[in-house]
Parts: structure tokens; C-alpha cells; sequence
């Protein structure tokens, strides 16, 4: 299973670098079911590897002039000030045994689980519908801040608790209320992506410290970023929004697994 895990580890990659997002709907169930490392800790190994991914990418990305970064600043502060807040504070503060029914006990890392689930849901109805229109790529650039703002702090605690890059909620924010092109919505959801991730992962040394096992984290990072680089070239070759609605059917029927499994 962990060879496995290792080889499901390069789509990680694969999937940021094609679409700007799914990267980390990946990763939290491979770190659990491939490699059984516990829910918890999966969500903190999450937040590094795909933080350290999307930071590859989105370098790319500006290089190339595909980053807004007035509207990445704007984004990434509320953000990070609440996944930091979320994984100190939040996450540790959620009782083990949240509810019993019966014989039915609902534990903290079910919870998390089936919440993580939910938000695969959210994410494959949001990747299958893929309503953009193309006046959107000429649009002019301009900021809703108020807007901004509050998604930047709802996807920071989304991060926090389920350790999820949140690409799925930044990118159509971008288009929508910041009126950037898709392009450089990706390459700006990178770097938001990779900041807060990387923010919120801080919370989770000072927590864990010795726990961590670092040499499997480096190796999973290090295959994400290589197929980062393989999604940044394939980009150029595969239909964007055929292969969007593609993942997120895949995505959808994982998040009914996952929930499945843990109810």
C-alpha cells in the first residue's frame, strides 16, 4: 500500500499543475488509506506537501506574468491569520469523542473525515458544472474587497480544519469578484494556496514537533512537485475544462466512498 501511496502521490502534483486545484482532495485520503498515517495528522502532512507544491507552481506561474499579486495579498492576510488560528487553536479543541448514539460514537477523526468528504461534494459539483464564460478572460482586473476578504477568511478555516488547499473556492472567487483572467486566476490560487497552506502548517510543528515524520513527508513532496512540472506540460496538450469535469466525477464518487466507509 505504501508503494502505492508513493505512485498516487505524483497526481497530486499532476492535478495542481493541470487545473489550479484537486491536489489536495487527494492527498488527505491517500496519507490515510495508502499509507495509514491518522486523520489528524494526515490534514498537517496535507497542508506541507501541498504548500510546498502549489509554491512550485505558482513561482512558475509568475514568472510566466499569471499572478494578480495585488489580489493575492488581499486574499492570502485574512486567510492565513484564520488556518494559523484554525490548526492552533480550533482543531485541538474539538473534544475526541464528539457525540454518542447508541453504539454509534462519533469520533473527532470521523468527523473530520466526513466534513473533508463533504467538501469533495462541494468541490466535484463546482469542477462538473464549470459554468465560466468567456468574457471572463478579457475582463478588466478589478477588487470586490469586502468580498474578497471573507472568502479568503472561510477558506483559510476550511484549510485548517480539513487541510484542504481550498483551489476549488479560491479560483471561481478570483474570476467572479476579483474579474481575473482564468490563467492568471490559477497561477494567483497557487500562491494563496501555497501561503496559507505553508502558515498553517507552522501551527502544526509547534504542536507535533517530534511526531512528524519528516523523511516520508520530504519524499511524498518532492513526487508532488515533480508531477506539478508533468501537469504544467500537459496543460498545453489536454482540454482544461473536459478533464476538469472528468476529476471532478472521480472526485465525487471518492467523497461518497470516504463517507461510506466512515459511517
Amino acid at each position: 500500500m505504501e508503494i502505492t501511496g508513493y505512485i498516487a502521490s505524483i497526481f497530486i502534483g499532476i492535478s495542481l499543475g493541470l487545473i489550479g486545484s484537486g491536489g489536495s482532495i487527494l492527498t488527505v485520503p491517500v496519507l490515510v488509506y495508502l499509507f495509514g498515517i491518522g486523520v489528524e495528522m494526515s490534514t498537517a502532512y496535507s497542508l506541507f506537501i501541498v504548500g510546498s507544491t502549489a509554491l512550485v507552481g505558482g513561482v512558475r506561474n509568475a514568472f510566466l506574468g499569471n499572478v494578480n499579486y495585488k489580489t493575492a495579498v488581499v486574499f492570502t492576510i485574512p486567510a492565513f491569520i484564520a488556518v494559523y488560528t484554525t490548526r492552533a487553536y480550533l482543531v485541538p479543541a474539538i473534544p475526541s469523542v464528539i457525540m454518542t448514539l447508541g453504539t454509534y460514537v462519533l469520533t473527532k477523526d470521523i468527523a473530520i473525515m466526513v466534513f473533508f468528504a463533504l467538501v469533495m461534494l462541494a468541490a466535484s459539483v463546482s469542477m462538473i458544472r464549470n459554468k465560466r464564460k468567456k468574457e471572463e478572460e478579457n475582463a478588466v482586473p478589478q477588487l470586490n474587497l469586502p468580498v474578497i476578504i471573507i472568502e479568503g477568511a472561510v477558506v483559510g478555516v476550511l484549510t485548517g480544519i480539513v487541510g484542504a488547499g481550498g483551489g476549488f473556492l479560491i479560483i471561481p472567487a478570483l474570476v467572479l469578484f476579483a474579474k481575473l483572467p482564468m490563467k492568471k486566476a490559477v497561477g494567483t490560487s497557487l500562491l494563496i494556496i501555497a501561503a496559507k497552506s505553508l502558515i498553517g502548517f507552522i501551527g502544526d510543528v509547534q504542536r507535533y514537533g517530534d511526531q512528524l515524520d519528516w523523511t516520508r513527508l520530504l519524499t511524498v513532496t518532492a513526487i508532488a512537485v515533480f508531477g506539478i512540472f508533468i501537469g504544467i506540460y500537459l496543460n498545453t496538450f489536454i482540454d482544461g475544462k473536459k478533464l476538469k469535469k472528468g476529476f471532478g466525477w472521480f472526485v465525487l464518487l471518492m467523497a461518497v466512498y470516504i463517507i461510506g466507509k466512515q459511517l
